[in-house]
């Protein structure tokens, strides 16, 4: 065990673990920075790919980008694995925690004893980071979580080979070897510029254009009954703001990277502009995921048309504020 491991809370559970896992390890990386270093922002809507029978809706990078990312970009050198066998995962983490390693694991929410019933739903890319063990129980920091909590080995076994989109497959990480030298103006507007990129690509459902084809589905809705409305803009809201931070929480995040970057002799103008915009999205997204709230438990209100504008909204600022940023 760590006997000197700080647990912080934090927004997102996986830019929350590396951030913990760097900062205890020696290489300060604040949450918002593990996030923006790594491009991670992004909107996709993917009406032929299924989750729960409802098209897939993502504001963020798939997962593990943040994992993968870091360590290209900081030339981190990271040890990753992924196991078909439990008794192995089990054996590789208790070995890792015995040479003193911080280890990241990839769970199923669903799993996790410690989460509020209300919590738990099948989402397996939910990660935590791992700093001791005592007897037979995990001790844990969780990113979204106050304070450390326990899990028994049983449950941290389940939870990490859970099925499903997205199985975690007994995915465990730890930083192997840190670099001496960091050249983060260079590293900051070539990550700044390559989100900007995939928030502006043509691909009709990705970016600034899969937001506004979200609003073309939405528009339709009134076209189908209302037990599909109900479960589509529920759907709409737990992936949301349930999945992690949320699409409001993830623009107030790179809003703060944005902030950050500026005292790496960043365009102050344009940092400054772009965070502004970014943080309007984010407020402009929380008041969409109202609506639909108030839309799913009272069908009499629901008005396609204020909801999508809303989206529609937000499009409009992620759109001047990548265009601001394609520019650094």
């Amino acid at each position: 065990m760590i006997n000197d491991f700080k647990h912080s809370q934090y927004a997102h559970c996986e830019s929350g673990v590396v951030s913990s896992m760097l900062t205890n390890s020696g290489l300060k990386i604040s949450e918002p920075m593990a996030f923006g270093l790594t491009s991670t922002l992004s909107f996709a809507f993917f009406p032929i790919v299924k989750v729960n029978g409802m098209p897939l809706i993502a504001y963020r990078a798939i997962p593990k980008n943040i994992i993968n990312k870091i360590e290209k970009s900081l030339k981190i050198k990271l040890f990753k694995k992924s196991f078909r066998n439990m008794l192995e995962a089990n054996l590789e983490l208790d070995k890792a925690l015995e040479n003193g390693k911080l280890v990241g694991l990839q769970t199923s929410v669903f799993y996790l004893p410690y989460m509020p019933s209300d919590m738990r739903f099948h989402f397996n890319a939910h990660n935590l980071l791992v700093y001791g063990k005592i007897e037979k129980n995990y001790q844990i920091s969780d990113p979204v979580f106050e304070n450390i909590v326990e899990c028994s080995q049983k449950d941290l076994i389940k939870a990490r080979f859970a099925k499903g989109v997205f199985s975690p497959k007994g995915f465990m990480y730890y930083v192997d070897k840190l670099p001496k030298n960091i050249e983060f103006e260079t590293i900051l507007k070539k990550a700044i510029r390559k989100n900007a990129k995939s928030m502006l690509t043509v691909f009709p459902y990705a970016g600034v254009k899969g937001m506004r084809k979200l609003v073309s589905h939405i528009e339709k809705l009134q076209e189908k009954d209302e037990r599909y409305i109900k479960n589509y803009l529920t759907h709409i809201v737990r992936m949301q703001e349930e999945i992690g931070t949320g699409g409001g929480g993830f623009r107030y995040l790179y809003a703060a990277f944005l902030k950050e970057a500026i005292k790496y002799n960043l365009d102050v103008d344009k940092l400054n502009k772009a965070s502004e915009l970014l943080t309007l999205s984010g407020d402009t997204l929380r008041n969409f995921a109202l609506k639909c709230v108030e839309s799913a438990k009272k069908i009499e209100r629901f008005n396609p048309k204020e909801i999508s504008d809303i989206l529609i909204e937000a499009s409009n600022y992620e759109e001047k504020a990548f265009k601001i940023l394609k520019s650094i």
